[in-house]
Formats: C-alpha cells, sequence, structure tokens
C-alpha cells in the first residue's frame, strides 16, 4: 500500500500518530471469519459486535481510532483456539454508525455491559487496550460481577495516569489534520456512514479532552484480579502506574507475604502503538494470567 501524506500543514504529532497507525493497519494477522456477528441494541445505539471460538468468553475492547481488525487483528486468531471471544467496536468506531450521543467512559462501559446482556454472557474475562482499557476498568466498577479476570494494556483509570505531553497531544488539534492518513483509510474501509468522518473525530477530539476519573477507591475496591501490560515508554506516568499497581495488591514483597492474585509486567522499548505489535509477548503475559 501507498503511504499517502499531505503532511505540509499536518503537525508532527499527528503525522507520527498516522505513521503508526499506517503500520498497524498493515501488519494484520490470519484472516480469521467470525463465527457470529451484529449489532447489539444497547443505550439507543447499535453496537457492533464479532464472535470467535468456542470456551470461556473473553470481551476485547479496542482504543481510539481503532476497529476490531486492527487492535486485535493478531491476537484473535490465537485466543479463539482456545476461547469465545468477543471482539466490539464502540461508537462510531468501525462498523458501529456515528451517533451524536455523547461520548464518556461510563456511558462506553455500560454499552459494553449492554452487549454482554444481549449475547447472553453472564461473565468473562475482559481485556482493553488504551481507551478501551479505561472503559474496561469502568466496567469492572460497575458492574464487578461481570469481569471475572481484567488485562489492561497501555492504559489508566484516570487522565493523570498519563504524561501530560499525552494529555496536551490534542489540544488544537482539528479534524481536517486527519485527512489523507490512514486513520481516514481505516474508517472509509468498514464505516456504515463515510459521511460521518468529520462529526466523529469532532466528537473524539472532544472526548479526548475531558479529564476523567473512575476513582482511587473503586480501583482499590476491585476484587477480579488485574493484569496490567505497559510498554515502558508509551506515554503512562510510571509512578501513577505503580500506585495502581499498589491499589490492587501489588507493589509487595513476595518472600514475605502472598504473591500479589493482579499482575504487573513491564515490556521494555515498546511505545503506545508498538507495544500492541508484540502479540507473541502479550499472548505470554495473557495465557500465564488467564489460565
Amino acid at each position: 500500500m501507498k503511504r499517502v501524506f499531505k503532511g505540509a500543514n499536518v503537525p508532527k504529532p499527528v503525522l507520527i500518530i498516522a505513521m503508526l497507525f499506517f503500520t498497524v493497519i498493515q501488519s494484520k494477522g490470519q484472516q480469521l471469519k467470525p463465527v457470529e456477528s451484529g449489532y447489539a441494541p444497547v443505550n439507543g445505539i447499535k453496537v457492533y459486535y464479532e464472535v470467535y471460538g468456542e470456551g470461556k468468553p473473553i470481551v476485547l475492547i479496542h482504543g481510539a481510532f481503532y476497529t476490531i481488525e486492527m487492535n486485535w487483528g493478531q491476537l484473535i486468531p490465537e485466543l479463539a483456539k482456545t476461547r469465545k471471544v468477543i471482539a466490539i467496536e464502540m461508537q462510531g468506531h468501525g462498523h458501529t454508525p456515528y451517533s451524536d450521543r455523547k461520548l464518556d467512559i461510563v456511558t462506553l462501559a455500560s454499552d459494553v455491559d449492554g452487549v454482554m446482556d444481549y449475547l447472553k454472557i453472564d461473565s468473562a474475562d475482559v481485556a482493553g487496550y488504551s481507551m478501551g482499557g479505561s472503559i474496561a476498568y469502568q466496567l469492572t466498577v460497575q458492574s464487578p460481577k461481570r469481569v471475572r479476570k481484567l488485562v489492561i494494556i497501555s492504559s489508566t483509570y484516570k487522565s493523570d495516569g498519563w504524561l501530560p505531553v499525552v494529555n496536551g497531544a490534542f489540544k488544537g488539534f482539528k479534524p481536517e489534520f486527519f485527512d489523507n492518513t490512514p486513520l481516514k483509510a481505516g474508517y472509509d474501509a468498514v464505516a456504515p456512514d463515510k459521511t460521518k468522518w468529520i462529526k466523529f473525530v469532532e466528537q473524539m477530539i472532544a472526548f479526548a479532552g475531558v479529564p476523567f476519573n473512575v476513582g482511587d477507591s473503586n480501583i482499590a475496591k476491585i476484587t477480579s484480579p488485574v493484569l496490567i501490560i505497559s510498554g515502558d515508554n508509551d506515554g503512562l506516568d510510571k509512578v501513577e502506574l505503580m500506585k495502581t499497581y499498589q491499589l490492587l495488591g501489588g507493589g509487595v514483597s513476595a518472600d514475605l507475604v502472598p504473591m500479589p492474585k493482579s499482575h504487573l509486567a513491564i515490556v521494555p522499548s515498546q511505545g503506545h502503538v508498538s507495544l500492541m505489535m508484540q502479540t507473541k509477548t502479550i499472548l505470554g503475559y495473557l495465557d500465564d494470567f488467564l489460565k
């Protein structure tokens, strides 16, 4: 695929993000067809889902601007060998239509809850990447009995969990900055209404600009085992990440007290996007944790 960027008027951070997404789009895994797909009517919108494989269910929640294929394309074929995989595309993403409904973490978590209701999934392991990880944290707090084990990949439950440079990255961004980038191409490939692109990006920029916090006390109350996977240079504030792990019962001396049920993995030499491409590494952590 030819790289087409009109880079003269595109801010450097946007161009870098677009090039990283280009790599993700090109790094597709095995082509595996879902055994089921469709739309779940939840909270006034239709949420697209795909189901793969058989076994204990695991729900996958993608990151911002991703589709199922872009985020999970390499992992789904492996997970589906032993698990029932339910992958969801959040409001305005991928096959899920754009909606004027305001985006917030609580509502998006309720959407995941609604899809599980629709598919008659009482409880499941849940994995979320980036934005999807924040949604997964909120889902676990809102509906604790729904989540058996929680996997958080390069994400946080509060805005302050990111480095300041990340929180400020979208300030001043405009939808046209993303034109002629692979992000737009990925949207056009599957969106049910391609004319909603500008509105979708405007909505996402506004969403990214609103601080959120699931709450330290709520995180401390999570009883589900949690696996946190982070790149050493993925934009997360590692001091805040360690505080998160401590809230979940980690950060102890396991030679003196029992090993915590929650795990923390820091993958070296990885950024935010590149981390999600380390399929073998992530699968290794998932297999150990979920079993």
